[in-house]
């Protein structure tokens, strides 16, 4: 078979975003009365894009507020798109929040909101909950972010730090009617954890949040601390009359992405293995990929080549050094360690949403001679495992991935293409 596999990847990474697009998905789940006023609210790496297909395809009045990561803006023309930081909050989320609590707090039960959720809305709708500031957050954040908590572990400490999160803002648009369509980037596709779930019940605890904290060993500020032990902290439960008149709808999730971009490499002469949506340390997850793809190199299970693996979700990065890259460069060098120049496997990781933690770049791709390529640089992928410099390794072969800001998120991408060698 002769492939291009480089380019064989980035169709695949191409496809998974485009499965997962606003304007591929969110119109067919619009109410289908379309007349009359409705109000736009936002939050997430793809609220801008959402909010486009909404104004596009809305007969009535359309006027709301939106507030999306630096970078990800779209064209609106009535809803406002305001952007803010992400994953550390800053004080351009603060304002747009309460802006956000203002527009729905007088609502009447004839009126009708449109709330557009995707991934980073947490950090992007940042509104402290009473007697804590920005700043506790800002440190929670980061503390939660170096640790390795998951990612439900670090919404349930957000919503419960909150003043929107955690089904507050469908209690602060009622009596109206809430309409929330997601674009899910969490394992599992829980739309309690889903950007610390604003309109929805949330089934964990304050005492769940203080426990993260202790697990974790994050040293939280004293303010922090009272507010969790204060009743007044836990969020909107299951019953509350408030969430009577809330709908949430899930439009995108990963397994889609996943599924689309089997099919794709179907039409490209290999057959799929998808592993779903996976958690856990990058460099852990990696290992486990490698011995997948040296069991079908060495020994042709549990498929064949020309074959690919497929897999999504959200991994985690425990922070020791003091290098650059997210949690795709991440396991991607420990791919590469892993492998150590495997033959015939050639793979991506990629974030959906184009950037990989805080980097420009998405993620990179890792060929069967990149170890060696690296080995000739003076770079050592254990070394720079080390140092979580997943960034400089991949930047170093000129590796990376650099997309732009897609306007969506559904997680992480991995595709692992094993091509039939001589061993296989």
């Amino acid at each position: 078979m002769s492939v291009d596999p480089q380019k064989i990847l980035r169709e695949l990474f191409d496809t998974a975003i485009a499965a997962a697009h606003p304007r591929q998905i969110l119109e067919p789940y619009l109410p289908a009365d379309r007349s009359g006023r409705v109000i736009v609210i936002g939050a997430g790496k793809a609220a801008a894009a959402m909010a486009e297909v909404v104004e596009k395809n809305w007969q009535g009045e359309v006027s709301g507020l939106v507030v999306t990561r630096y970078g990800h803006g779209a064209n609106c023309q009535k809803i406002e798109v305001v952007e803010a930081a992400h994953p550390v909050p800053d004080a351009a989320g603060l304002a747009v929040a309460k802006r956000v609590l203002e527009l729905v707090s007088d609502l009447n039960e004839d009126d009708r909101v449109i709330f557009l959720l995707s991934g980073g809305g947490s950090a992007l709708l940042a509104l402290p909950a009473e007697g804590l500031t920005l700043a506790d957050k800002q440190h929670i954040n980061k503390a939660l972010l170096k640790s390795g908590a998951t990612i439900g572990e670090m919404n349930c400490v957000r919503k419960h730090l909150s003043a929107i999160k955690g089904g507050r803002l469908a209690k602060a648009c009622w009596p109206a009617t809430v309409y929330t369509y997601a674009i899910s980037d969490v394992p599992g596709d829980l739309a309690t954890v889903i950007a610390s779930g604003p309109t929805v019940a949330d089934p964990s605890t304050s005492a769940d949040a203080l426990a993260i904290l202790k697990r974790y060993a994050i040293d939280a500020p004293q303010a922090v601390i009272d507010w969790l032990n204060n009743p007044a902290s836990e969020t909107v439960k299951a019953g509350d009359p408030a969430l009577a008149r809330s709908h949430f709808q899930l439009i995108a999730k990963p397994q889609q992405s996943l599924e689309a971009a089997a099919v794709q490499a179907r039409k490209a002469g290999f057959s799929p293995l998808i592993l779903g949506d996976l958690e856990g340390e990058s460099r852990e997850v990696a290992k486990v990929h490698a011995g997948i793809a040296r069991q079908i190199v060495q020994h042709g299970q549990p498929l064949k080549a020309p074959c690919v693996i497929l897999s999504g979700g959200e991994t985690t990065v425990t922070v020791r050094g003091d290098g650059r890259g997210g949690r795709n460069a991440e396991f991607l060098l420990s791919l590469t360690e892993n492998l150590k120049g495997l033959p015939g496997v050639y793979a991506l990781a990629g974030d959906t949403d184009g950037i990989d933690g805080s980097e420009e770049n998405a993620g990179a791709i890792m060929t069967p001679d990149s170890y060696v390529r690296a080995a000739a640089l003076g770079l050592s992928a254990s070394d720079e495992l080390d140092n979580n410099n997943g960034y400089g390794y991949f930047a170093a072969l000129d590796a990376l991935i650099v997309t732009e800001p897609t306007r969506t998120n559904v997680n992480d991408f991995r595709a692992i293409l094993i091509l039939e060698t001589a061993q296989s």
